[in-house]
C-alpha cells in the first residue's frame, strides 16, 4: 500500500484506505475479539509503525498532527483498528528514548516492526551480568498477538530508592494469556503479556524519567523532544474522536432517510431530530479543534509545564464531548440501533469503553492544569 502513494499523499491518504478495509472487518473482528491480520498488515504498510521512527533507521519522524487526523480517519469504520494504529506509532515513538544500541537491535531489519507496550510499572527487575533479569504481568496489552516486539514497565530497586524503566523485550520472550473479554473495544485483543525472569540487555531498557521529560538520546527530531503528558492524551482521543464521527455519519444517513419518508410512514419529525444533529456535531467539531491545537503545540515544541497541563486538560474534555455525542445519537436511533451487529451500537460502545482509559478522565486533568494555572505546589 505504501508504495502505491506518493510522498504528497501522506498517511491520510494510506489511512483512508486502511479505514475501507477496517470497515469491512469490523464486526467479524468484535466477534473474534482479534483484527484481521490483513488489517493488521495494512496499519504497517500504511506507516503507522515508523511514523514516529527516527530517520536514521529508516522511520519518519513524523508529526503528532499528521498521525492524529489519520488515526481518526480509521476510527470513523472501526475504533479498535484506529486504537491498535494509534498506539503502534506512538510506541515507535517511546522506543527511540532507547539506547543508540537498543534502537539499531530493534529496527536493524526496518522500520515497521509491531511494538506492543504497558506503561504501568507492574513488573520487577533485577540487575543481573551487566543487564536486568525481568518478570511480570502486564494486562490490556493491544494487538499483542501480532507484536514483534513489546514495550513493558518495572520496578527497579536502586540506591536512591525504587525506578520505574522501560524495558524492549523481543516477541520470543514472553507469553499471551487469553484475557480480553469486554463489553467494548473488543477487536483490540488487548490480552496479557508474561515475562518469566527474562534476561534484558541493558541497551534495551531506559528510565522512565527520561520519556516523561522527553529527552530522547540523540534526539534529532521534535517529535523526540515531547514530555510524555503533553502528547499521550492525543493517542488515546483521537479514535474516540473518529469513532464519533463514524457514528455522526450513520445516524444522519438514517434520520435524513427516516424523515424523507415520513409522509408515508406517519413520522413527524422524532424527538428532536434537529437538535440531536447540530448539538452532537458542535461537540464533535469542538472536540477536533481541540485535539488539532493539542497536536500543534507539541508539533511547535518546546512545550512548557502549564501546556503539558493544558494539554491533559484539553484531551479528556474533548472525550467528554464525544462521549455525549455519541450517547445522545444512540439515545435517539431508536431501537433499530440496539441489533447485534449494527454499526451504530459498536460506536457507542467503543466510544464508552476507550474513554475510560486513565488518561482521559477529567478530574485528575483539571487537577494538573489548575496546579500550573495558579502555580500550586
Amino acid at each position: 500500500m505504501r508504495d502505491q502513494l506518493s510522498e504528497r499523499d501522506g498517511l491520510r491518504a494510506a489511512a483512508e484506505q486502511v479505514a475501507d478495509l477496517a470497515g469491512k472487518r469490523a464486526g467479524a473482528a468484535e466477534a473474534e475479539r482479534r483484527l484481521h491480520p490483513e488489517v493488521v498488515r495494512a496499519v504497517l504498510d500504511a506507516g503507522f509503525a515508523r511514523h514516529f521512527v527516527p530517520a536514521r533507521w529508516g522511520g519518519d519522524a513524523g508529526t503528532f498532527t499528521e498521525v492524529s487526523r489519520a488515526v481518526a480517519a480509521i476510527g470513523e469504520s472501526c475504533a479498535s483498528t484506529a486504537w491498535y494504529a494509534s498506539l503502534t506509532a506512538g510506541l515507535g515513538r517511546m522506543a527511540a528514548y532507547l539506547p543508540a544500541a537498543g534502537q539499531a537491535e530493534l529496527w536493524r531489519d526496518g522500520p515497521d516492526p509491531l511494538i506492543v507496550g504497558a506503561l504501568m510499572p507492574l513488573g520487577e527487575a533485577t540487575p543481573s551480568d551487566g543487564g536486568w533479569r525481568l518478570t511480570g504481568r502486564w494486562p490490556y496489552v493491544s494487538a499483542i498477538e501480532f507484536s514483534d516486539w513489546a514495550l513493558v514497565c518495572a520496578m527497579v530497586r536502586t540506591d536512591g530508592g525504587p525506578q520505574a524503566r522501560f524495558f524492549a523485550v523481543p516477541r520470543a520472550a514472553y507469553t499471551i494469556e487469553d484475557t480480553w473479554f469486554t463489553v467494548g473495544m473488543r477487536a483490540t485483543g488487548s490480552n496479557t503479556l508474561v515475562l518469566d525472569d527474562v534476561r534484558v540487555s541493558a541497551e534495551m531498557s531506559f528510565t522512565r524519567d527520561v520519556l516523561t521529560v522527553g529527552t530522547a538520546a540523540e534526539a534529532d527530531a521534535p517529535c523526540h523532544r515531547v514530555p510524555l503528558k503533553a502528547a499521550n492524551g492525543l493517542g488515546f482521543a483521537a479514535p474516540i474522536l473518529g469513532t464519533a464521527t463514524g457514528a455522526l455519519k450513520v445516524w444522519t444517513s438514517w434520520i435524513a432517510e427516516k424523515v424523507r419518508t415520513a409522509p408515508a410512514n406517519g413520522i413527524t419529525g422524532g424527538p428532536g431530530y434537529d437538535a440531536v444533529l447540530a448539538r452532537s456535531a458542535a461537540e464533535i467539531d469542538a472536540a477536533r479543534l481541540l485535539l488539532d491545537r493539542v497536536a500543534a503545540v507539541v508539533d511547535g515544541g518546546p512545550v512548557g509545564a502549564l501546556e503539558t497541563a493544558r494539554n491533559g486538560r484539553d484531551c479528556a474534555f474533548a472525550v467528554d464531548l464525544l462521549v455525549g455525542a455519541v450517547d445522545r445519537l444512540f439515545r435517539a436511533a431508536g431501537t433499530r440501533a440496539q441489533a447485534d451487529g449494527n454499526a451504530l451500537q459498536r460506536a457507542w460502545r467503543d466510544a464508552n469503553a476507550a474513554a475510560s482509559h486513565v488518561v482521559l478522565q477529567f478530574d485528575p486533568a483539571a487537577a494538573a492544569y489548575a496546579a500550573q494555572a495558579w502555580h500550586r505546589p
